[in-house]
C-alpha cells in the first residue's frame, strides 16, 4: 500500500535516487537539493511503499508580475516516479495530495510545465488562456498549465511568471 506524506530528513538519498532515476540524469535530483537547502517554504512529499520512497513532488513559490502587482502562488516541479512503478497511480496520487495541501494555504494558483495530456485531469488548464506566459522561451504553449485555486484572487492577474532563481541555474 502506497502511503504520501512531508519529506523526512532520512527521506533525502532516496528522493535523489527517485529523481535520478526517473529523469534519467542528475540534474531534476540537484535542483531538489539546492531547493531543499534554500526554500524554507517549499512542500516537499513523497510516496512510501514498505518502507521504500517510490515517488516525490515538489511545489515551490512561483510569482505572476502583473503591471507592478506581484501575486504569488505556487510551482509544481519536479514530480518523479521509479520507472518501474510509473502507470501505476503514484504519480497522480502525489499531485492529488499535494494540491489538497495547498488549496488553502499556499497562494491563488499552481503552475506547471508538463505533459498536456496528464495535468489537466486535476484541472490545469493552459496559462495562455489566462494571459499568463512562462519565463522562459520555447516552452510550448500546451505545456504551460495552471491551476487556478482562488478565482476571485486571481481577477485581472495577467503577465510572467517567474520561478525560483534555481530553476535559472538547472536549465
Amino acid at each position: 500500500m502506497i502511503s504520501l506524506r512531508e519529506e523526512r530528513p532520512g527521506d533525502i538519498p532516496a528522493v535523489r535516487s527517485v529523481n535520478e532515476l526517473a529523469f534519467g540524469r542528475p540534474q531534476e535530483a540537484d535542483l531538489v537539493d539546492t531547493l531543499r537547502q534554500s526554500c524554507p517554504e517549499a512542500m516537499s512529499l513523497v510516496a512510501e511503499e514498505e518502507g521504500r520512497v517510490v515517488g516525490h513532488i515538489l511545489f515551490t513559490p512561483a510569482v505572476i508580475d502583473s503591471g507592478g502587482k506581484s501575486t504569488r502562488g505556487m510551482g509544481l516541479a519536479p514530480m518523479a516516479v521509479l520507472p518501474e512503478r510509473q502507470r501505476d497511480g503514484i504519480g497522480s496520487a502525489l499531485v492529488e495530495h499535494g494540491l489538497r495541501l495547498l488549496q488553502d494555504s499556499s497562494g491563488p494558483f499552481v503552475i506547471v510545465i508538463g505533459h498536456p495530456d496528464y495535468y489537466p485531469r486535476f484541472g490545469f488548464e493552459l496559462a495562455s488562456k489566462y494571459g499568463i506566459a512562462c519565463q522562459w522561451e520555447g516552452v510550448p504553449d500546451e505545456a504551460f498549465m495552471i491551476l487556478v485555486l482562488d478565482e476571485a484572487a486571481m481577477e485581472g492577474v495577467a503577465g510572467l511568471v517567474r520561478y525560483r532563481d534555481e530553476f535559472d541555474e538547472a536549465t
